[in-house]
Formats: structure tokens, C-alpha cells, sequence
């Protein structure tokens, strides 16, 4: 039996007549089509949104955001890529009318306007917005670390930079050793003279890196910064997640409804400490509601910035972490301890009132101390509370916003799972199927601005699935 056959490639074909034939109706390019021909460009922030009068006409900067557009929804972010797209693919030549930028100009547009990404971002948010597609009722804010386009190598701490002087101090007398044995050698004076000048060239070698290294760590020191990255300046080292290596912390606020990314930002800090208040209040506003719930991991437990959620509207749901030496070491937690707030007094896991001792500030962080120091010399449960004469118990002076949040957190057990399924939705579709778990570009702002191209396509993917292309395009305004 035959195989089924081709054309021949000489073959005359009756195929349709214009490109427009070929993309349905169906088909994601036509709402990014309706949706950057709606945006304000000019507004948005984009360089050259109104062309000159004189000069080389230039790309309008509205094609190449559906060329971005496109590429990011279609898991294709390089340059060269989209440049060789630009030839060969229907979806993107009914796209551009068929234009074929070349890769530097692509590559150019995503640099110089990364600042106005965030704004295209925005405007499909109001856009789901206006189809009912967010809640508005729970936000799940988290972080995840993408890697940045600097190796773990050229990276340094100022501990590293110091480690690696001395070992160049040793290395540099173990030669200088070796060197003075090479030239009181009077045997094999040739082999001797040839090792001679290799070690004085390793010699060499070594005193200039470490004169760099000492210069980059005088350098460190005087900027107050922990670490230094010579590809990229702004990223920072994640030691907690040793797989990212050096890389950024992309923060999304997440609508519970339909997992779709609300508000999101990047920033090169370690932690998600301090960061609560600030995402989830731009998503409130985003959401136009005057409160909205927010739940976030242990990560985020921090009493400023959950105070300062009230500030913006938000009603933080945080799990309380098990902090201090005393948990390290098997000992009562503070959970453990009852507070009174009547009388302002703590009740130990004996029985015993632990009253207010002292107080202190650190960093604009005031806290009170409570012990009672005769009760724990002879308390029968002193090795199981602490291994020093007394056991104190720390509290921040506005500690009654933690207390709260855990009365609401006990009222709704369920809410943590919550956060768990809706914001590792975003993060699992980015890093697996769209292939986006590395940055391509240098610098925190142009990241920032290629991971608002990124939440966008997600939202959008999202989208598409939910209420389908036609009624994406309905929602565009006239």
C-alpha cells in the first residue's frame, strides 16, 4: 500500500487569496490587533508614538508591541526569533502587513521603552475587569525568584571577596616558596629556570586578581550593598533558593476567581518581607473596591507591613512562623505563652504571670519585655523553656494587628489551601509551559519590564481559555 503524498513543488495551487483568509476568526492575533489599536501609546509612555515630520520613517511602536505581544504569548521571546518570524509565519505577516524588522530594532524597542509595559499590562487587567473575570474578593500574593542573566561566579558578598583574598594571600606565599626553592636549584638548571618563570607568572597572575578583588570590596563597602553582580548590577544572590542561584523576586498579586494575575512587580531583595502592603494595595486599587482580603505566606509575617495593610484597604491573612532560638531549640514557643490584654501580662505554659520588664527600639522597631525571673528559678519546666536564668517573651508594641489576624485565620482554616492553588498557578504555567524561568535581559527596570510582558501573556492565555477570543475583542472599546 502507498503512502500518502505531497504536492508536487512545482505544482500550481488554488490557495486563498489574501492572508486574511488564513487566520480564523478565532485566532489570539486579532484581539492583540483590536487591543494595541485601542491603547494610548502616547500615554503609555512609549518613545516615538507620534512620528516626525522629517527624517527616515521609522516602525510605528504599535507593531512591535503586537510583535511582543505575540512572541511572549507564544513562548517566543528573542530577538532573532521574532525577526525570523516575521518571514515565515502567517499569524505574525497578517500581524505587521508584511513587515520584517530586523532583530536590533526588535531587540531596541523592548530596551528603550521598558517603563511602558507595565501600563499595556494595566490596561488588560481594566480590560478583564470589565468582563467580570476578578472576584474581587480574595487576592494570594506571592513571590518567586527567576534567574537573572549573571552566573553564581560572578557574583560576590563581601564574606566571598574576603575568602578569596586570603586564599590569594596563601597562594601567593605558597608560590613565592616554591619559587625561592626553583632558584637555589643547581640541578636541571633548565627545568628549574622554566619553572621559575611559570611561577612568576602565576605569581603575577594572582596579585592582579587579588588587587581587583580588594578594589571590589573597598568598592562594596563604601556603597552600604551586601553584594556586587558584574553582568548584571542589579541582581542580588538568592540564598534561600540555592537552584536560582543569582536572579530577581517577581512578586503577583493573584485574583482567587480565575487565578488571574492582578498586580505584579520586580525587585532584587532576598525576602518577601515588606512587600505585602505594596502589592496588594496596588491590586485593590486596580480592582476598584474600597477592601479586599489578601492571604499570603509565612514569608510575608511582618508586623509593620501588616499594619500598614489597613492603611490601603487590605485585610491581611498571614500565618504566624516559628521564629526564635527557643523553637531552634525544642523548647515552648511563644504561642505557647497566653497573652492578657486587659492587665497586659503573659501566662507561661506553668501558670505563671510574666509582667513587662523593659523596653527597646531597634530600627524603629519598638518592642516590650516580659519575664518573671523568681517563678523561673523554680519552675519544674525551666529546661523545656529556657537554658538561661529566665525565659523572656518578646512583643512588638503594636502587636494587637498580628493578634487579630490570628482570630481571623483561626475563624477561616481553609484560606491558606486557598493561596496555595491560586498562586502557583501563575508560577508553575510561567516557569513549565511557557518556558520563562530566566530572564533575557540586564538591569532591574528592563526586567521589570519583560516580566510585565510576561504576566501579560499569562493573563491572556487565561483568558482566552475562559471567555474565548470574540468576546475579548467585544470588550475592546469602539
Amino acid at each position: 500500500m502507498a503512502y500518502i503524498q505531497g504536492h508536487a513543488r512545482e505544482q500550481m495551487l488554488l490557495i486563498p487569496a489574501s492572508v486574511e483568509d488564513y487566520v480564523g476568526a478565532e485566532n489570539p492575533v486579532r484581539f492583540i490587533e483590536a487591543f494595541v489599536d485601542d491603547l494610548d501609546l502616547a500615554a503609555a509612555g512609549f518613545a516615538r508614538a507620534m512620528p516626525k515630520a522629517t527624517g527616515r520613517p521609522g516602525y510605528a511602536p504599535g507593531d512591535l508591541l503586537k510583535l511582543y505581544l505575540y512572541g511572549y504569548l507564544n513562548r517566543l521571546r528573542s530577538s532573532r526569533m521574532l525577526a525570523a518570524e516575521t518571514g515565515r509565519n502567517l499569524e505574525v505577516i497578517w500581524l505587521l502587513r508584511g513587515l520584517r524588522p530586523d532583530f536590533r530594532t526588535i531587540a531596541d524597542f523592548r530596551c528603550d521603552n521598558r517603563v511602558a509595559f507595565k501600563a499595556v499590562f494595566r490596561a488588560f487587567v481594566l480590560l478583564c475587569r470589565r468582563l467580570d473575570l476578578f472576584g474581587r474578593e480574595l487576592l494570594a500574593v506571592d513571590g518567586t525568584r527567576l534567574k537573572a542573566v549573571n552566573s553564581r561566579r560572578r557574583n560576590f558578598t563581601r564574606q566571598k571577596l574576603a575568602d578569596w583574598i586570603k586564599l590569594a594571600d596563601e597562594r601567593i606565599e605558597e608560590y613565592l616558596t616554591h619559587l625561592d626553592r626553583a632558584d637555589r636549584s643547581e640541578v636541571e638548571a633548565d627545568g628549574a629556570a622554566q619553572r621559575a618563570a611559570t611561577l612568576r607568572a602565576k605569581i603575577a597572575r594572582m596579585r592582579e586578581r587579588r588587587q581587583m578583588h580588594t578594589t571590589m570590596l573597598a568598592d562594596l563597602v563604601a556603597s552600604g550593598e551586601s553584594q556586587i553582580s558584574l553582568t548584571d548590577p542589579d541582581a542580588r544572590g538568592m540564598a534561600t533558593h540555592p537552584k536560582v542561584g543569582v536572579g530577581y523576586n517577581a512578586q503577583v498579586a493573584v485574583d482567587a476567581k480565575h487565578k488571574l494575575i492582578v498586580e505584579q512587580h520586580v525587585t532584587n531583595a532576598g525576602s518577601d518581607l515588606g512587600l505585602l502592603a505594596q502589592t496588594a494595595g496596588a491590586a485593590r486599587e486596580l480592582l476598584g473596591v474600597e477592601r479586599i482580603d489578601a492571604v499570603a505566606n509565612k514569608g510575608y509575617y511582618k508586623g509593620e507591613d501588616i499594619a500598614a495593610c489597613d492603611e490601603v484597604g487590605v485585610i491581611p491573612y498571614v500565618a504566624r512562623p516559628q521564629r526564635g532560638a527557643a523553637v531552634f531549640a525544642g523548647r515552648f514557643a511563644k504561642d505557647e505563652f497566653t497573652y492578657d490584654a486587659a492587665d497586659d501580662f503573659y501566662r507561661c505554659p506553668s501558670g505563671h504571670r510574666l509582667d513587662p520588664l523593659q523596653r527597646s527600639e531597634k530600627n524603629g522597631h519598638r518592642s516590650i519585655y516580659y519575664s518573671n525571673r523568681p517563678a523561673c528559678r523554680g519552675c519544674p519546666l525551666k529546661p523545656q523553656c529556657t537554658s538561661g536564668n529566665a525565659r523572656r517573651i518578646e512583643r512588638w508594641e503594636g502587636e494587637a494587628v498580628l493578634d487579630k489576624m490570628a482570630e481571623r485565620l483561626a475563624a477561616r482554616p481553609g484560606i491558606l489551601d486557598t493561596r496555595r492553588e491560586t498562586v502557583e498557578n501563575p508560577f508553575g504555567s510561567i516557569k513549565q509551559w511557557m518556558n520563562q524561568g530566566a530572564f533575557l535581559m540586564k538591569g532591574l527596570a528592563k526586567v521589570r519590564g519583560e516580566f510585565s510582558l510576561t504576566a501579560f501573556a499569562y493573563n491572556l492565555r487565561r483568558a482566552i481559555t475562559i471567555v474565548g477570543v470574540p468576546a475579548l475583542i467585544k470588550a475592546v472599546p469602539a
